[in-house]
């Protein structure tokens, strides 16, 4: 499915991308975090977008 509206794309990205996932038990947490949610820790990156490399 193509998201061609410049408001549902960035709606669908909020929801499916924007957010940070711990390097230590995989869980994904709010974009802004600076611990994770669930072990506390503080080893976070940004979730991968798949399909932008090429």
């Amino acid at each position: 499915m193509s998201l061609r509206d410049p408001f549902k794309l960035a709606l669908a990205r909020k929801h499916l991308v924007d957010k940070s996932v711990c390097r230590s038990c995989g869980v994904t947490n709010p974009p802004k975090a600076m611990k994770c949610r669930k072990c506390r820790s503080k080893n976070l990156r940004p979730k991968r977008v798949k399909g932008r490399a090429r």
